[in-house]
């Protein structure tokens, strides 16, 4: 059967293939769910059926699964790869909401959505723990994942009403009560009744509608008069009332309590939550620790399937590595840990998924292993295949010019041996050439490997498209025409002024930073959040001023900063001008130095093509297309020097792998903060693989090229160089982690 739903006013439109008996799967975390289609309409809504609506709008919307598969394994980690815009964030919220009907009803779904753009600063707001007020960050995080507070009013209501002076209390209390979980309920029927078709959705259509009465009736109870109540339903139902919460009471009992408590304080602190921040208001939080907060809230929650979409974003790399092993530990010390789906450009990261779940020409592709292991296998079945069709050709062919010459040869001569040899032969070649495996991988029987009882022969060698890779070209920078480094700091130190009415000097952010960055650099920053890492930026690119110390810069330096908040200062921008587009941006700001055609190509380049770069507005496009345009904003000029702050939050992992490669051989200098451990050791150190076997430094040894590569690392305001790179702080966090995880 096929079922169809509407969410959202419409926003997304789902259909997927049921069997028509009733079975309900006794293990929830798992899915097996076929045919599945999803639509992702414009959201206007109407008073047409939902029926109707979804026919109308799945021809108008983006389609982005068609006859899809689904299929989850309990307890696998899945992570979930596709391009930017390809749908990844739509098929985890249908999976959420339980808008794909095969989902049963009962199973329990953990998610954290993408973070805003406009969440990324990840500082606490100054001053604002005095003003704000409310729940604390650990007291807001139990409640949302166990829901405590509901529990409690629900505890609270029927104390009162069994405990109280009125004698009907305790019949008024579970009435509401009652009620109130009837209303949830109907809430349910009502989206199972628009989300299947056929037989079952008549039969949950009629399921809605006696339930509808009850409801009505339940309604009628809450308001009956006291006269009409008699003593032996009045004594019935303070039993059962009194029965009720004891119920509710254990669930809320000193004991499980605690160790829920301890298991958020083990998470927060994990994610980088101080003692100080866990009495901290809730609502006092800026954007990257409401988010660190929400992720802690996903993880706390007692689940089936747990969905963490981009959960490394603003996270630092002692949060990402401890959220790393978290997630294998799950998997690890518990008999029945949730079904893991993961998104994130951080190919580290992702290497904790046992399976691979790809999003690709609108269907899903399962693969088990890591990436670079589904990426080689490709590789590696595109040459065979390629191998073996070239092999065939050559066969077909020589088979093809013999079955010729017996057929002129049988006719000339009236050889009807000759004739049948040759009609044995095309019959051969019919039927035998094609794939010579099956598609379990054994080798191929005509008799038993048919795809169909129709079909008279194997299928041709098809060799899959090799997909068009993502490419950036970083433009060359112009000569400097003399020599000298590009930027100087000499002892520099930075404090912030005091707060207001204070007259203690804070401690100094920056201590004695002593930098030089020369044309051709590589210039890595590592360290937590809060190291001070976005101050030293700032000051290379001139928004601050030091305290103490000099900063010089090369008379002719041409300076490209990307912001760790650039994608939110153009939501903004989108905003107050909601018809500026990509293209005109650009042509507003280049004024008249590239014509249209160049900042077309330009960002056409960075993955901005055609209708994408002068149709769609800027605040319409995703984070990962905003960022390609704050970079072509800063391309266009030619810089000598990429100040990057963040830069691979919000692309996808094929960008952030051709962004890595164009970095790592341009000929400019670069200045790196990423705790993407992968694209560091790329851009800055120079590997070329996965382990990192091979290096840029011989390479650039033949070539002639001179290339500084430096990874410095920020702690408490001192900044040291690395001697062992990045795998020299990996191993310091991991130690951290190890502690965190232990305590």
């Amino acid at each position: 059967m096929t079922s169809m739903a509407a969410e959202s006013v419409s926003t997304i439109l789902v259909s997927c293939k049921q069997t028509r008996f009733h079975i309900e799967s006794p293990n929830y975390r798992e899915l097996d769910i076929e045919g599945l289609n999803i639509t992702v309409t414009s959201g206007e809504g109407g008073k047409a059926s939902a029926k109707a609506r979804g026919k109308a709008k799945a021809s108008e919307g983006t389609e982005v699964l068609s006859n899809a598969k689904l299929r989850l394994k309990a307890g696998s980690r899945y992570a979930l790869i596709g391009r930017n815009g390809s749908g990844k964030s739509t098929l985890l919220r249908a999976i959420a909401e339980k808008l794909i009907p095969g989902i049963p009803e009962k199973t329990r779904v953990a998610i954290l959505q993408q973070t805003n753009a406009s969440d990324a600063n990840t500082e606490p707001l100054p001053g604002s723990s005095e003003a704000a007020s409310g729940p604390t960050v650990l007291e807001d995080v139990i409640d949302k994942a166990t829901a405590r507070s509901e529990l409690e009013q629900e505890i609270h209501a029927l104390s009162d009403g069994v405990n109280g002076s009125d004698s009907l209390g305790a019949l008024r209390a579970l009435r509401r009560l009652r009620h109130e979980r009837m209303q949830k309920r109907l809430f349910i029927l009502d989206k199972d009744a628009r989300l299947r078709s056929g037989a079952r959705g008549l039969q949950a259509r009629k399921a809605l509608s006696e339930f509808e009465k009850q409801i009505a009736e339940s309604a009628a109870l809450v308001e009956q008069a006291e006269d009409e109540i008699s003593s032996e339903t009045l004594q019935a139902e303070i039993q059962e009332a009194a029965d009720m919460l004891a119920e509710l009471q254990i669930q809320v009992e000193p004991s499980r309590l605690a160790d829920i408590e301890s298991r958020a304080k083990k998470i927060l602190a994990g994610l980088g939550f101080t003692d100080a921040y866990l009495t901290r208001p809730a609502s006092s939080l800026s954007g990257g620790w409401r988010m660190r907060k929400a992720l802690a809230t996903a993880l706390l929650q007692e689940t089936d399937i747990l969905i963490l979409d981009e959960p490394t974003n603003f996270l630092d790399l002692l949060g990402i590595i401890w959220l790393q092993r978290y997630l294998q530990s799950i998997a690890e010390s518990s008999d029945t840990p949730p079904t893991l789906i993961l998104v994130s450009h951080d190919r580290d990261f992702i290497g904790l998924c046992t399976d691979l779940l790809i999003i690709k020409d609108k269907d899903l592709v399962y693969f088990h292993g890591d990436l670079p292991t589904y990426e080689a296998a490709q590789s590696e079945r595109r040459l065979h295949l390629t191998k073996m069709k070239e092999a065939q050709d050559k066969q077909k062919a020589h088979m093809q010019d013999t079955i010729r010459q017996n057929m002129a040869q049988g006719r000339k001569a009236d050889d009807q041996n000759k004739i049948r040899q040759a009609k044995s032969r095309q019959k051969r070649l019919d039927d035998r050439m094609g794939m010579n495996v099956s598609a379990k991988g054994g080798r191929f029987k005509l008799n038993r490997d048919l795809a169909g009882y129709h079909f008279s022969a194997r299928s041709e060698i098809e060799i899959p498209p090799e997909e068009r890779p993502v490419t950036i070209t970083l433009p060359s920078p112009p000569d400097l025409r003399f020599p000298g480094p590009l930027l100087s700091l000499e002892s520099v130190t930075f404090r912030y002024p005091p707060p207001r009415g204070s007259k203690t000097l804070p401690p100094p952010t920056l201590s004695d930073i002593t930098l030089s960055v020369h044309i051709g650099d590589r210039i890595g920053i590592l360290g937590l959040n809060g190291a001070g890492k976005s101050t030293l930026i700032r000051l290379l690119v001139d928004e601050s001023k030091p305290t103490r110390g000099t900063i010089t810069k090369h008379p002719r330096l041409k300076l490209g900063y990307y912001s760790q908040h650039a994608v939110e200062a153009l939501q903004s921008l989108g905003r107050s001008e909601p018809d500026l587009t990509a293209l005109s941006l650009l042509t507003r700001e280049i004024q008249g130095d590239l014509d249209e055609g160049e900042i077309r190509g330009l960002l056409g380049s960075l993955g901005l093509p055609g209708r994408v770069a002068s149709d769609i507005p800027v605040v319409k496009l995703s984070g990962g297309q905003l960022v390609r345009c704050e970079l072509a904003r800063i391309l266009w000029k030619r810089p000598h020097c990429l100040v990057l702050d963040e830069v691979t939050t919000h692309l996808d992992y094929e960008t952030v792998t051709a962004l890595r490669e164009a970095l790592r051989d341009w000929e400019g200098a670069v200045v790196l903060v990423s705790h993407d451990r992968w694209f560091m050791r790329g851009a800055i150190e120079g590997l070329v693989d996965e382990g990192g076997s091979e290096d840029e430094e011989e390479e650039e040894e033949e070539e002639g090229v001179v290339r500084r590569r430096v990874v410095h690392r920020l702690r408490q305001g001192k900044m040291a160089v690395l001697e062992g790179g990045v795998q020299e702080f990996e191993k310091v966090m991991e130690k951290r982690v190890r502690k965190l995880l232990a305590d």
